[in-house]
Order: C-alpha cells, then structure tokens, then sequence
C-alpha cells in the first residue's frame, strides 16, 4: 500500500492504456473509480479489487451524466484527487472522405467528452487547491497524419484546451499534464478504430497502403501499455510534473519531426510575418 494513496476517476477503463493505468494504480494501493460503457465491462473492473475499483456506466458525451457522476463519487467514495481523461476512439479515412457526421461525433468523445469530465472534477479540486488533472492525447495531436485527419484534429484541440488550462488553474495548485502516446499494443487500431467509407479513387495510391499497415501493425506495436502505466505513475508522484508527457520513441520521433518542420516554416518566412505589423 503507497503511503498516498489516491482517488482516480479513470475514463475508459475496459480495455487498452485507461485499464492499464486503472490495474497499475490499483496495483500501488490507490482507490480507482473507472467509466465503461457495459454491465460486463463494469464486472470485470470491479473484480479487479473488492474494496478499491469502482465501476461506473457513462457515456462521455451526456454532460449531464458525467457531471452527476463526479458528484455523486465526491458523495460516495471520496474527493477525487486524480483525474485521467482517456476515453476516445480513433477515426481512420482521408479528410475529403470522412462524413461530416462522423467528424462531428470524433469531437463529441476525444474533445467534449474529455472537457465534460474535466469541467466535472474542477469545482472540487479548485476549492481543495490540489490536483492532477491528465488527459490523453497522442502524437497525432503534435504532429499530423494523412488518413487520420479527424482523429489528428480532436486531438490537437484537446491539447489546445489543455495547455491553456494548465495556466489558469497552476495558482489553485492544479497541476494539468497532456499525455501523447505514440503506437501502443490496445485495440485503437481494432475495436476502438471507427474506418470511413472509400469513394474516390484518387486517394488510392495513398490511402491504401496506410490502411493496410496500420491493420497489419495491430497488436505488433512498438508501446507495452504497462510501462505506459508506470511512467504515468510516476509524473502524478512529481512536486511539479510536466505538462507534456510523450510516451514512445516512435512519438518523439515523429514529434520532434513535426515541430521542426513547423520551426522551418516559421523561419523562412519571419521577415513577411513581421511585414504585417504596421509601421
């Protein structure tokens, strides 16, 4: 048993990277209130441990739900000292292809379900000036992807939101991490993975080789879930944890990538960046 022992509301526990952090923080002796969306999921977390996991049914996208959620955990089983936002899922297809209605249901769980639950813990955390709140995004919301384009776009708004949040809420001592994992071995790439429809054949030469890898990529990436599990552990144990956490050489590969050629563009063109101040 740690000698601090926490409260964590964990979204999305039944599979993947939120049920690997909600078994290594039951594992540390913490108590884990985690959100599956069916009754099996709900008794598979709670025979994790009989006192300390605590099952919830929601749905990340009714706000009225995840509020009446956090309150009734604060009633029930105690001041949520820990929040994960996890629950998403991802959304394969090229921007031109993907339906307007799927984009919009992408932000409804990556984006808005993940702000619900934060805007949920707050109040709470704001009036007992303490906290941790976390979020999972991923390289796709540093660095973009063809073929993921919605997916890439819900996660860089999320880290928008978060990185201004971090600078509200740093005086009631809330500490707020972003945490972009690269290619980990869950079912985000199976069950977790919503595909749009193929209509236009121009897309083809560059598409379908990258729906092909990514299905014959499944189960065989580089990321073991558990490690991911203890360094997230580990940052919520820090005085002063990062607001960015990238988990994966292959996320640092590719971010890194990313941030210089965005540096590259910014240099090239700072003298017509600069041409538009007035004189």
């Amino acid at each position: 048993m740690t000698d601090t022992a926490r409260i964590f509301l964990i979204t999305g526990v039944s599979s993947g990277l939120g049920r690997a952090v909600a078994v290594a923080a039951l594992e540390a002796g913490h108590t884990v209130i985690g959100t599956v969306r069916k009754d099996a999921d709900a008794s598979s977390f709670t025979a994790l441990h009989p006192e300390r996991a605590h099952a919830r049914l929601l749905d990340v996208t009714d706000d009225d739900a995840v509020f009446a959620m956090v309150y009734e955990v604060e009633r029930t089983v105690g001041p949520i000292d820990t929040l994960i936002a996890n629950a998403g899922y991802g959304l394969e297809g090229t921007f031109e292809e993907t339906p307007l209605s799927a984009l919009r249901a992408q932000f409804e769980v990556n984006v808005f379900g993940a702000a619900a639950a934060i805007q949920a813990v707050l109040p709470f955390l704001r009036e007992r000036r303490c906290g941790h709140v976390l979020a999972v995004t991923s390289m796709g919301g540093l660095a973009g992807f063809p073929g993921v384009s919605a997916y890439c776009g819900s996660k860089y708004a999320l880290e928008g939101i978060l990185e201004s949040l971090a600078q509200e809420v740093s005086a009631f001592g809330i500490h707020v991490t972003a945490v972009a994992p690269g290619s980990f071995r869950t079912d985000w790439a199976g069950r977790s993975m919503t595909r749009a429809p193929r209509s236009i054949a121009d897309y083809d030469a560059l598409f379908d080789p990258i729906r092909e890898a990514r299905r014959n990529a499944s189960g065989r990436q580089p990321g073991d879930p558990a490690r991911a599990a203890a360094a997230i552990l580990r940052v919520i144990d820090l005085p002063e944890p990062p607001r960015h956490l990238v988990l994966g050489s292959d996320a640092l590969r590719v971010i890194r990538a990313g941030r210089d050629a965005v540096d590259h563009d910014i240099a090239a063109w700072e003298a017509l960046s600069r041409s538009t101040d007035s004189r």
